[in-house]
């Protein structure tokens, strides 16, 4: 792990790109095959899922929105596994998350998913080095030191690795927290609301860097927002209703996103 004052010499992103996947990797990341999720039993039942199924390709950008209540972050838990279901099945990266334990979920979690949270949890007493390192830390793993490099050189964090996170603004804790979720080059990363507790600059700034995890690190992102222009941002957005999916948009823009999500709030 880098010390205080550490320095890696920055090597160009395009150097460190996981090599082209193998053809039995060339399914989607993730499939959701008629998951239902519901919570409570009888009249107070809530059908938080209603029969939903879904393909994420690898190498894209995808949101997930809907109003309060539509059931976007259920579906985010269920495909990232931090959330059983009732039925149906989740495959990620050809595996089926649905039908294991808590312990080979915690193991999936370490080697093939990252997490991006709105709120960044980070730990304080660490510095950004290493909040970076903590999965392979815990994992008890080497770190691939021009991974790192190229982390830390494509997220702009060069000049604030050895700061603690109370002397980071909360666009450069987030850039932090984007490179923990890549250090273990997992097949997908689920980011929750990322922008969610930060300024408009900050915002654009998050944003950019997950488009470039994805264009130039070859990751696969899967983002719940509620911001069309963030939306925007993204290759493919999903839109969610009742617990349904009721629109699909490739290349989406922020007023056709508007336009939907307008639709729905109209409904509710």
């Amino acid at each position: 792990m880098p010390g205080k004052g550490a320095t890696m010499t920055a090597v160009s992103p395009l150097l460190s790109c996981p090599q082209a996947a193998p053809a039995h990797r060339l399914e989607p990341a993730i499939r959701a095959i008629r998951l239902v999720k519901d919570y409570g039993t009888g009249d107070a039942t809530v059908h938080a899922l209603r029969n939903i199924s879904a393909s994420f390709e690898r190498g894209k950008f995808t949101a997930i929105m809907g109003p309060s209540g539509s059931g976007k972050s259920t579906f985010m838990h269920t495909l990232s596994g931090l959330d059983t279901v009732t039925s149906g099945t989740v495959l990620v990266d050809g595996q089926d998350i649905t039908a294991m334990n808590d312990k080979e979920l915690t193991l999936l979690r370490r080697s093939t998913i990252g997490f991006v949270f709105q709120n960044f949890n980070l730990l304080p007493m660490f510095t950004a080095a290493q909040n970076i390192m903590m999965p392979l830390t815990l994992a008890g793993q080497r770190c691939d030191k021009e991974w790192y490099a190229t982390l830390v050189d494509t997220l702009g964090l060069s000049g604030r690795l050895t700061h603690l996170p109370s002397q980071l603004s909360g666009g450069q804790q987030q850039r932090v927290a984007i490179a923990r979720a890549l250090i273990s080059k997992p097949s997908v990363v689920f980011a929750d609301e990322p922008t969610g507790a930060l300024d408009s600059a900050s915002s654009e700034e998050v944003l950019a860097f997950l488009q470039q995890s994805v264009r130039k690190l070859g990751q696969t992102v899967v983002m719940v927002t509620h911001d069309p222009s963030a939306a925007s941002r993204t290759d493919r957005a999903i839109v969610m209703a009742d617990g349904r999916i009721v629109a699909d948009e490739q290349r989406p823009t922020a007023e056709r996103m508007s336009e939907l999500l307008m639709r729905q709030r109209r409904r509710v």
